[in-house]
């Protein structure tokens, strides 16, 4: 089993661990989909999971529709699918898709190397496809990180985990920086938004004011404004909005917490104030999403449930 899950009931989101399989190294693995399928109970799968550890998938045959954070993605052969730690995520129908399945946990790269990979950016995008020129060298650099996990006992045990860091380093150097993502290029984001985006990350169940990320930083607010507007091409206050509201979505789509326990997870005052909060930015109240969430999943078979997109 390629992870362990961390649950204490049905309705709570499943984290979900990396653990490697008995004799290979840690940190890394490579598999099929046709192994994933064989390995992996199909209502396991169906579930949705919040991974501790990263997730790319490449298509070579068939389709798949996958959802990550209420977002569904149709992928293709081409395409690269990344999920990163932290983010809810589940498989749609497997059965017509072939494809290659790398898991891998931050800490087995250098940190230079994570850096400029950008392996630690929750907003990067989802899916991304190699220009026509890079896709073969993209498809090269996985199929020799294959070949060399399948390898283990060719080499000594510490330098097959070297290679294996090695190999996983230039497929992530070449996704991050020979791709795009589906739709276009993606612009260099400057360092004033990059900090921003990362404080938000850590404090935004601290605060959704911009004044305190400004002050935190050292900037003025309209520098944050201008910032985030070329960035993400949102404003400042609807960034942290929207980062707040993804993780009341994934709290009552996957959680058993109450609103109120949301709510004060979440830094507000009062559960009102979420609520208001909530019902402004979703079209909805807490509860209304929950329930509406939960429906149609309950309505639904587990493929055409993650289907949805």
């Amino acid at each position: 089993m390629m992870a362990k899950n961390r649950h204490g009931s049905a309705r709570e989101i499943p984290e979900v661990a990396f653990a490697a399989p008995a004799g290979t190294p840690a940190g890394v693995e490579v598999m099929s989909l046709a192994e994933l399928r064989r390995r992996v109970a199909e209502q396991t799968l169906a579930r949705p999971q919040r991974p501790d550890f990263h997730h790319l998938l490449a298509l070579t045959a068939g389709g798949l529709r996958h959802v990550v954070d209420f977002t569904g993605y149709a992928l293709r052969p081409g395409s690269w699918l990344w999920v990163r730690p932290g983010q809810v995520h589940q498989w749609g129908d497997l059965a017509e898709a072939e494809g290659t399945l790398i898991l891998f946990r931050e800490d087995v790269l250098d940190p230079a190397t994570a850096t400029a990979a950008r392996v630690d950016d929750p907003h990067a995008p989802v899916v991304i496809t190699p220009c026509d020129a890079d896709a073969e060298a993209v498809t090269m650099a996985a199929e020799h990180l294959s070949r060399e996990f399948r390898a283990l006992g060719q080499l000594p045990l510490e330098m097959h985990r070297a290679a294996l860091r090695h190999l996983l380093a230039v497929l992530l150097l070449r996704l991050a920086h020979l791709t795009v993502p589906a739709g276009g290029p993606a612009p260099e984001p400057d360092e004033t938004y990059l900090r921003f985006r990362d404080a938000v990350e850590r404090h935004f169940t601290a605060t959704r004011r911009v004044e305190d990320y400004a002050h935190m930083l050292g900037y003025s607010g309209r520098t944050l404004a201008r910032a985030t507007l070329a960035g993400a091409g949102l404003s400042a206050k609807e960034f942290i909005d929207r980062r707040v509201v993804l993780e009341a979505k994934r709290l009552l789509a996957h959680g058993d917490e109450t609103a109120a326990q949301i709510s004060d997870r979440l830094g507000f005052v009062t559960p009102s104030q979420f609520s208001k909060y909530f019902v402004q930015r979703a079209g909805r109240s807490p509860i209304d999403f929950r329930n509406g969430i939960r429906g149609r999943a309950e309505g639904l078979t587990p493929s055409t449930a993650l289907g949805q997109g």
